[in-house]
């Protein structure tokens, strides 16, 4: 959720065509910093915003926050006069503890002022540690766990006089989840952070350094980035980078490179960053499926650190997701095992290890996550390999958590999702799981090599057709605009078919704020037929009619039952399928798709239909109400 930003670095300069104009004058290049990345972290979701700077000149750390949007900030900022900088931090809050208001927006400040701390997680026993504090003397001027550590942080520098001494001992107090920014006036050219069960990446420059709660952050900086493990704290000054672990020992982080540039993280020039992730889908079909065969043909996957005596082995699969995510894993259930002949579970990761699952070391785990941070999804993939289960993660961002944690990683190579309803990422995330299927398929020998060829062949082949249903997205646009006063909307489907209906009422809760229900199609004559009343829209997806005549049937009887009970049908069918029009209000053809392969192309029209009706609404499709791109807490 929280956006979180730390740079170490000159304090001017001249400006480069990535920093914000502040105003006239010399650039403040730690300011500039710190409030471009903030900006390109706006797609996490935030109801206020901050930054505080230190420089050689400054006996107490410069701060300014402010409720809302990151233009209150900024606006904030042009009325005022901050000093030159050699270090700064900024943060963008999601609240959870006390309202989103001025006061409780980061950073919080302790030791007279001179100490300034940003926080993303929530510190569980910060009612204890607020009682002990305030018995010390310590003043609160909010109603945050945020201001806790900065106080108990002031606490320890004092004790320790050293700001990366005195964090290490911070976080030995905490319990929860946190990623701590800090700086403080003694230190002007330094920032410290400490990450648990919460996101923190470093981005190495040339005189200067920066921490991101993702890439994101400082991508347009540099491309140079470090991975941080599981309880470290880091330090960071214009020249140097040290890890250490909760002990204080020394530690290592991993280095990669961003394979992504700033401009990936821009509109284009398309009206929003959701228009946009739906364009970049053909993309980001094709970039998932390239390079995933070797030079005889066989599939290989990104970095599979688990013996394929023990994948040999599996006799269950669960996959563990949530939202948009876990739909993308019910679509891999029907691919798995179709091809695989291994019975396959989904299970919503915030569910998982709570009812005491059946999980034992012939157990895969397949863990779907955009981000690799989604708290319930990782804590779900720790509570599988406590069980001895071998995890394999599905994810689209590199160097995030639940990846390092897996045993086994699959990327998805589908370049950063700004807009926070997912896109591009669940087209993304469908197309690596019937990767992963082929990959079982083949090591278990349930389908022979020119069967697995001539599927990733039609798998390939999907990214021009997805291409071809964008194309066609202008009638689709059109109806929802003529709809934009509906209240209620319907979505039914079967067979692979019911996951995309799902999938289409969450896009359509997310963006337009209306009530949307995906329902089984088989089950309507089981309750939800109750809810057809004249003119209720009631969005069908019909499967294809090779191969699986029977259910394409039942799936025309079901269009034909709720027209006869006044429903306006609006059907999403395949080229050429004749039955559906004499009972179709609406029709959004897509291109010929084997079955288990239609989903990528279904759910590009109940995309841009939700995207539509709600900028017709006039509402925001890159950042819904209440909604985070990465849920970081449970």
């Amino acid at each position: 959720m929280c956006g979180i930003v730390g740079y170490a670095g000159p304090g001017t300069g001249r400006r480069t065509e990535q920093d914000v104009d502040l105003g006239p004058g010399p650039s403040q290049r730690p300011l500039e910093v710190v409030i471009e990345g903030l900006r390109r972290l706006e797609y996490r979701g935030y109801d206020s915003a901050g930054v505080a700077l230190v420089g050689p000149d400054t006996e107490d750390v410069a701060f300014a926050k402010k409720a809302g949007k990151l233009v209150n900030l900024r606006t904030e900022l042009a009325d005022r006069s901050l000093p030159a900088a050699t270090a700064a931090v900024g943060h963008t809050r999601w609240a959870t503890h006390g309202g989103p208001t001025d006061g409780n927006a980061h950073p919080h400040l302790a030791d007279a002022g001179r100490l300034a701390v940003i926080h993303n997680g929530i510190i569980e026993n910060y009612s204890e540690l607020r009682r002990t504090l305030a018995a010390e003397g310590a003043t609160f001027r909010s109603e945050t766990d945020t201001e806790v550590a900065a106080h108990l942080l002031a606490r320890e520098y004092r004790a320790a006089g050293d700001l990366t001494a005195a964090m290490v001992a911070t976080a030995g107090h905490l319990r929860g989840t946190f990623t701590l920014l800090a700086v403080h006036a003694d230190a002007p050219d330094t920032v410290v952070g400490a990450r648990h069960d919460s996101p923190l990446v470093v981005g190495l420059g040339e005189g200067e350094n920066f921490l991101g709660s993702d890439v994101a952050a400082f991508v347009a900086q540099t491309k140079e980035a470090m991975e941080l493990g599981q309880d470290q704290v880091v330090t960071i000054t214009p020249t140097s980078v040290s890890v250490v672990d909760f002990e204080g020992r020394p530690a290592e982080g991993k280095r990669f490179t961003v394979d992504w540039d700033a401009a990936a993280a821009e509109k284009g020039g398309f009206e929003s960053f959701m228009d946009k992730e739906i364009h970049d889908q053909p993309q980001a079909v094709a970039d998932t499926l390239r390079g995933r065969t070797d030079a005889d043909g066989r599939i290989v996957l990104d970095d599979l650190r688990i013996d394929e005596a023990v994948l040999r082995s599996v006799d269950k699969i669960i996959v563990i997701a949530c939202g948009t995510a876990a739909y993308a894993g019910h679509v891999a259930k029907y691919a798995i095992e179709h091809w695989c002949r291994i019975p396959v579970e989904v299970e919503l990761a915030h569910e998982f290890r709570y009812r005491d699952p059946i999980v034992d070391a012939q157990t895969l785990v397949v863990a779907i996550s955009q981000s690799g941070e989604t708290m319930d999804t990782l804590m779900a993939v720790r509570h599988a390999r406590e069980q001895g289960a071998k995890v394999l993660a599905v994810v689209n961002t590199n160097g995030s958590t639940i990846p390092r944690e897996s045993d086994a990683v699959l990327y998805t190579h589908a370049g950063p999702e700004i807009a926070v309803a997912s896109t591009k990422a669940f087209l993304a995330q469908i197309t690596a799981a019937y990767v992963l299927g082929l990959y079982l398929a083949q090591l278990r020998g349930n389908k022979f090599p020119d069967e697995i060829a001539t599927t990733l062949d039609e798998l390939r082949d999907m990214a021009r057709k997805v291409q071809t249903v964008i194309e066609r997205g202008e009638y689709v646009r059109a109806t929802a605009r003529s709809m934009k006063d509906a209240d209620k909307v319907l979505f039914l489907g079967r067979h692979v078919g019911y996951p995309v209906a799902m999938e289409g009422a969450l896009k359509l809760k997310e963006l337009a704020y209306i009530h949307a229900e995906g329902f089984a199609a088989g089950e309507l004559k089981h309750g939800p037929i109750a809810l057809i009343d004249d003119g209720q829209p009631v969005f069908v997806v019909v499967p294809s009619p090779r191969g699986r005549d029977q259910l394409h049937s039942k799936v025309v009887s079901n269009i034909q039952e709720i027209r006869a009970r006044g429903a306006r049908t609006l059907v999403i069918a395949e080229d050429g399928d004749d039955d559906v029009r004499p009972y179709a209000d609406e029709i959004f053809w897509i291109p010929k798709a084997p079955t288990l392969l239609q989903p990528l192309l279904a759910v590009v029209p109940l995309q841009i239909f939700a995207m539509a009706l709600a900028t017709a609404k006039g509402l925001d499709v890159d950042q819904p109400r209440n909604l985070a791109k990465s849920v970081t807490v449970e």
